[in-house]
């Protein structure tokens, strides 16, 4: 990013996520999916993955509040996946998910749409699936018919993903129809409301929802979707409602998650680059996202 202060002595999360590691394994491997043809609502959230590498330019590696410097993570930019969307695309998550697998402790996939909660997840857990778990923090169910950012989680549950080994947290009123809630319950699916959560600790909230998705053992995969957060906290996710998290919350809920190695992937969707507002506010906060996620894997 150019026309910011240099200071060698406040490193910038951009350069550490650019200058990356050339070893075979590592802590994090960050990747864009830039899904967008089958969002419900039209959106540029394919321009999401490069703007959100622009962002962390803005901020430094250290996290005050855990004492860690993400610095010490080593991390690999996998680039983005061209065409992510429709059958030919997904095959193409699949293929990189693949080669992916095992070579890194966290995978960050930055959408792009909810659509590839499933072109990740079921790429990287393949013939495992039935032992995964799915902790999403998003306002809506995602059980969709079709094939759009509306359907990962039922067509995850289709290839084989447990509905009694979901958690979703976050979930708002008048975002989501009776016939979706009742095939939830019937799926089996744990349901954390925003209501219940004015009354409880995040922390005992991941810790349920980690019991819950891992309680076969599996890999977990953590779904952000950041139209959870209120409305006039992210401008560009055009389903985000007032009253919905807090980006404090998000953030806070996404270090914690992290911080169990039995979180192997992750993805930040649904933020549309192209209508943010001008401070760039949810551009930002999906940045500050991937630090915290990297702070977590930091702390295991």
């Amino acid at each position: 990013m150019t026309n910011l202060p240099v200071d060698e002595f406040w490193p910038r999360a951009g350069h550490w996520l650019e200058a990356g590691s050339t070893a075979e394994k590592t802590n994090l491997t960050v990747i864009g999916v830039g899904a967008h043809l089958t969002s419900l609502t039209p959106t540029g959230a394919d321009k999401t993955p490069d703007a959100i590498r622009e962002a962390m330019y803005r901020y430094s590696t250290y996290s005050w509040a855990h004492d860690l410097d993400i610095a010490s993570v080593s991390v690999r930019d996998a680039g983005n996946i061209p065409d992510p969307d429709w059958e030919e695309g997904e095959a193409r998550v699949f293929a990189k998910m693949d080669e992916l697998r095992g070579k890194q402790d966290l995978l960050v996939a930055l959408g792009g749409d909810n659509a590839i909660t499933y072109s990740v997840g079921k790429g990287l857990w393949a013939d495992e699936i039935g032992k995964a778990g799915l902790i999403t923090i998003d306002a809506h169910h995602d059980i969709r018919e079709g094939i759009s950012n509306g359907s990962p989680v039922r067509r995850l549950i289709a290839a084989g993903l447990q509905g009694t080994h979901i958690v979703q947290i976050g979930i708002s009123d008048y975002a989501n129809s009776p016939e979706y809630a009742h095939r939830v319950k019937e799926y089996g699916i744990t349901v954390i409301t925003r209501a219940e959560m004015r009354s409880r600790s995040l922390e005992d909230i991941m810790d349920q929802a980690i019991s819950i998705a891992g309680a076969s053992g599996g890999q977990i995969h953590y779904d952000l979707d950041v139209d959870v957060c209120d409305r006039a906290v992210t401008p560009a996710c055009p389903a985000a409602t007032p009253g919905g998290l807090s980006a404090d919350d998000v953030r806070e809920l996404t270090f914690l998650a992290t911080s169990h190695a039995s979180v192997t992937s992750m993805d930040i969707t649904e933020i549309d680059a192209t209508i943010d507002s001008a401070d760039e506010r949810t551009i930002r906060l999906g940045a500050l996202c991937v630090l915290e996620a990297a702070a977590g894997v930091a702390s295991r």
